[in-house]
């Protein structure tokens, strides 16, 4: 990398974790009232992953890490940044545990909590510290349990979300190599946070002195209204950033967004002008995982040989806060560990 020229966030490893337990749309609960079909018809989802008692957030963390670092073919890095709403604990962060646990010494470690968002925001935080010569090299991990948060008799949430890890290993770099993150967008809009989220927990519940009800440590979800905000706020940040790049729709190879509802992504690309065959979609088999999402997406291609080096990747997420970002790169060659 030459002297002269900027520092990029080059990709250079990915690795993913799913608990090992499926949980298939025809193993929920009748109490939800549904069906296989009326979930696939209306969000895409066949299966998801649930932790077994006793998985934590860190837990999954810890071996997407793992991968990632052997992906990258190096245990050394100078950050971790760790993306997610369902912690370990309240306080302290989970991402210190979890860089200590991998055994990568006294770097600096923190914990983002943009929900699904949660990955976009770490990266492009990654690539901040990477321009500004703070860190060479910058484990981005994003891993949800949110099955921990899933009342078990509301079907809109349980039937969507699922539970996993998936990481990055990021690297300072020449702008014009294949890897390279070439631009970001992010956004929010507190105005929406009534939307989705978890009532209980935090300061503004227990300083009111009101006994808790056993519902304020659920996730809830208005479905419709979220789906209007997904589309518009994806395909928004989404032009914003091809047109900050210089790209065009007919350029981008494949299109990566969040995977929370089939029909978001389609109606997403049709809007950006993207070929639907050109959207990564696994939620089918992993449901909405959260900040885990993106990565675990990127993992499922890594190996599949879809993505070649050199290809432009459009990446979008939106998440509870409300809160979206969307990211460009150009693929690189990635080694996928599994194991």
């Amino acid at each position: 990398m030459s002297a002269e020229r900027a520092r990029a966030a080059v990709l250079a490893g990915i690795g993913a974790m799913v608990p090992p337990r499926v949980v298939t749309n025809d193993d929920l609960p009748d109490s939800l009232g549904t069906s296989d079909e009326w979930i696939r018809t209306r969000t895409g989802i066949q299966q998801r992953h649930w932790a077994d008692p006793g998985t934590a957030t860190g837990d999954m963390a810890l071996i997407a890490g793992e991968r990632a670092l052997k992906s990258a073919g190096s245990s050394a890095v100078d950050m971790v940044i760790l993306a997610t709403s369902t912690p370990d604990h309240p306080c302290p962060a989970t991402a210190p545990e979890v860089a200590a646990r991998l055994g990568l010494g006294v770097v600096p470690a923190y914990d983002m909590s943009v929900a699904c968002s949660g990955f976009i925001y770490a990266l492009s935080a990654a690539a901040g510290a990477i321009a500004t010569g703070i860190a060479d090299r910058v484990l981005v991990i994003g891993a949800d349990t949110w099955s921990t948060r899933l009342n078990p008799d509301d079907r809109i949430t349980a039937v969507i979300f699922g539970d996993g890890a998936g990481a990055a290993v990021v690297r300072a770099g020449d702008p014009d190599e294949p890897g390279a993150l070439v631009g970001f967008d992010l956004g929010s809009d507190g105005s929406g946070k009534e939307l989705v989220g978890v009532p209980g927990g935090g300061s503004r519940q227990l300083s009111t002195g009101e006994p808790a009800r056993k519902t304020d440590d659920y996730l809830y979800m208005r479905g419709k209204e979220i789906f209007t905000h997904a589309v518009d706020r994806m395909s928004g940040s989404s032009s914003r950033l091809l047109e900050r790049v210089g790209w065009s729709a007919s350029s981008v190879d494949w299109f990566v967004g969040h995977q929370a509802n089939v029909r978001i992504l389609h109606t997403v690309a049709d809007l950006l002008d993207v070929d639907r065959s050109q959207v990564v979609i696994n939620l089918d088999r992993v449901g909405n995982t959260s900040a885990a999402s993106i990565p675990l997406a990127l993992s499922d291609v890594t190996g599949s040989g879809r993505f070649t080096p050199g290809q432009r990747i459009l990446m979008t997420a939106f998440g509870a806060g409300l809160t979206w970002g969307s990211a460009a790169l150009t693929w690189p060659s990635l080694t996928p560990v599994l194991t």
